[in-house]
């Protein structure tokens, strides 16, 4: 289902990548104990920023990871920013569907990229890559998106599900309908597996919360 290029390897050497399938999830628009999670965390975040700055958050080591990957495309973390709006101004996050937002919530804990697509609408395999420069895909947003050559990217039978730089795609969205779900996790070097292997866990203690009887059909850390 899942396959790791050897040029990924070669071209990112101490990265990871997390997958996590789940199958019988549920996707309401909202629910209570997402809902709590989500307030919990926001509070502990604007404890623990409060009085700091954005050079305390570019100091969070999985943030330097990641920033060291986007400063070379001439770009910040966005999860560095979504921490700043919480943490450092105060702001809440969006709300979004249940299950998009168990993901969301873990995200902005473990700083850690995600992306999540409904396993129904991908074609296996899957794979992790470097993208060349000229796969196109369609964003969540509708717009086509070329992806930038060297950058992390997942793909499957049918084209670009995701890429570190530009997010997932809008063909393998999650849905309302949504019954079985993929997470994807790209980890720069500096991260490691068990920060990932964490963060799946993580995702899947959130689902579990709004589909209790939801079974893990796989989970499984790759390194390069």
């Amino acid at each position: 289902m899942f396959i790791v290029s050897e040029e990924w390897k070669a071209a990112y050497p101490g990265a990871a990548a997390g997958i996590l399938v789940m199958h019988d999830v549920a996707n309401p628009a909202s629910h209570p104990e997402i809902d709590r999670l989500r307030t919990e965390l926001e509070s502990q975040l604007r404890s623990r920023f409060a009085g700091g700055d954005r050079s305390a958050l570019a100091a969070l080591q999985p943030i330097q990871a990641y920033n060291t990957y986007f400063k070379r495309y001439g770009k910040t973390y966005h999860v560095q920013l979504q921490l700043e709006s919480v943490g450092l101004k105060g702001k809440s996050t969006a709300h979004v569907a249940a299950l998009v937002e168990a993901m969301f919530i873990a995200e902005l804990k473990n700083l850690l990229l995600t992306a999540g697509h409904d396993l129904q609408s991908i074609q296996p395999p899957i794979r992790l890559a470097v993208a060349k420069g000229d796969e196109r895909y369609t964003m969540l947003n509708g717009r086509e998106q070329v992806c930038k050559a060297g950058d992390m990217m997942m793909a499957d039978g049918q084209g670009v599900i995701s890429s570190v730089l530009h997010g997932p795609d809008q063909r393998t969205r999650i849905t309302a309908d949504t019954r079985q779900v993929i997470f994807a996790v790209y980890a720069p070097p500096g991260i490691g597996e068990p920060a990932v292997r964490l963060h799946l866990l993580d995702i899947q203690a959130n689902v579990l919360l709004i589909a209790p009887n939801a079974r893990v059909e796989y989970l499984e850390v790759h390194a390069a």
